[in-house]
């Protein structure tokens, strides 16, 4: 390895993707990185307190340069901007929790096994001396394939704690928004090689087994700066889906199955199509774990979001055109717990069961919102349109999910 690959941070793939076009990048365990858009960078930057817990801990900007070892493997190395402090820390923080030997693969070797691994056909396995029509192949392939039939997949679990490999099999939306981006990169390498990256926290690092649910909130989807052909085609995507009906629509989905050892996922060209009657079927599958009804989570995300309502009502002049709401837990329960489904339990009154419910649910559940690349206010100086008031169209997709989620509780319960 080059001396200037050991100074830096080699980037892996962040394998808990499921929605978004944007490349996700692992930058240390409990730290994300992704290509730096201004308006985003300016949102992060100048975030109210009031929506800090809300969203991702913002921690800095990296320099990522495109290279190649001797074999031509691709690599992406992150490199600290002098300019900007919190960037060093965050490398302090990544050289204490990476295991160096672990994970030191390229990324041509990752994503070729990877998506090899995947190919539901033999065409991907054909040998080819000219990596560059492989790698492009690889793309076409995998394109084709989810253009036919990968809107919804099933993967079995494997146990792949130390090996990065078999955790790349997971999520195929990940990949997919990786592999394109390399390839964009690698085209873009002859006349640029640095990119700037924000870093960010890492929302499932605490779990064994994220379950992640990527929502797109709000009726309307295009920014103010969208061109007439951008703004009819998103206006069209939320006319043809649950969007311009509830304000919500599913935009990717991972979940655990227990009962089957499985990881369910679901793309955005699935949730697209969704009825509102099949986005309550997909909200219930996203809790339930193959064996019950998780309902210990319900509660403390509901309160969750009638906090985030109620400080986004606060917030006067904001937009989040086309940002997503996550909602995060772990897969993996405690034996334990889901022995204490089936033991009879003390009578307790309804104050009671609701505080037991919260405490056990709050420390594995997460809900944040992300993707500011669309968002407005009045303090971005250069937008040209200032809007008044609050983000309705958000505040409604809200309403609508707690009025779902609350059903799904009370369904529970009865």
């Amino acid at each position: 390895m080059s001396p200037a690959v050991e100074k830096g941070v080699m980037l892996e793939p962040f394998v808990h993707q499921v929605g978004g076009h944007s490349c996700v990048l692992r930058f240390g365990e409990q730290t994300i990185c992704k290509p730096l858009i201004p308006r985003e960078h300016q949102f992060y930057k100048s975030l109210p307190a009031a929506m800090r817990r809300f969203t991702p801990q913002y921690r800095g900007v990296v320099s990522v340069s495109f290279e190649e070892d001797e074999e031509g493997n691709l690599c992406l190395i992150a490199y600290p901007l002098d300019s900007d402090p919190a960037t060093d820390l965050v490398n302090n923080e990544h050289s204490v929790d990476c295991d160096p030997k672990s994970k030191m693969m390229t990324w041509g070797k990752m994503m070729a096994s990877s998506l090899l691994a995947d190919s539901k056909d033999g065409r991907s396995r054909n040998s080819r001396k000219d990596k560059e029509k492989s790698v492009q192949k690889l793309q076409e392939d995998m394109e084709l394939e989810w253009l036919k039939q990968a809107e919804v997949l099933y993967y079995r679990l494997e146990d792949s704690h130390s090996n990065a490999v078999p955790q790349l099999k997971h999520n195929p939306w990940s990949l997919k928004c990786h592999q394109q981006h390399l390839q964009r990169m690698k085209e873009n390498a002859k006349h640029r090689n640095q990119y700037k990256f924000i870093l960010l926290e890492n929302l499932t690092w605490r779990h064994t087994v994220p379950c992640v649910l990527d929502l797109k909130m709000g009726t309307r989807q295009h920014g103010d700066d969208a061109s007439e052909e951008k703004k009819a085609m998103q206006i069209r995507k939320c006319q043809q889906s649950t969007s311009a009906l509830i304000g919500v629509r599913l935009c990717g989905m991972q979940v655990y199955q227990s009962d089957t050892d499985q990881l369910m996922f679901m793309n955005k060209y699935h949730g697209r199509k969704l009825t509102l009657a099949g986005f309550k079927e997909a909200l219930f599958q996203f809790f339930h774990s193959g064996r019950r009804l998780r309902h210990e989570l319900l509660s403390p995300v509901l309160s969750r979001l009638r906090e985030m309502q109620a400080a986004l009502e606060a917030c006067e002049s904001y937009r989040f055109y086309s940002s997503s709401l996550l909602i995060i837990y772990d897969g993996e329960e405690d034996e334990d717990d889901e022995d204490e489904e089936v033991q009879a339990e003390p009578e307790m009154d309804e104050e009671e069961e609701e505080e037991v419910g919260e405490v056990a649910g709050a420390s594995v559940v997460d809900v944040r919102m992300i993707d500011f690349a669309h968002t407005t206010c009045r303090h971005y100086r250069e937008d040209s349109v200032v809007h008044e008031g609050q983000d309705s169209g958000y505040i409604f997709g809200l309403q609508n999910l707690i009025t779902i989620i609350s059903e799904l509780e009370n369904q529970s319960t009865d």
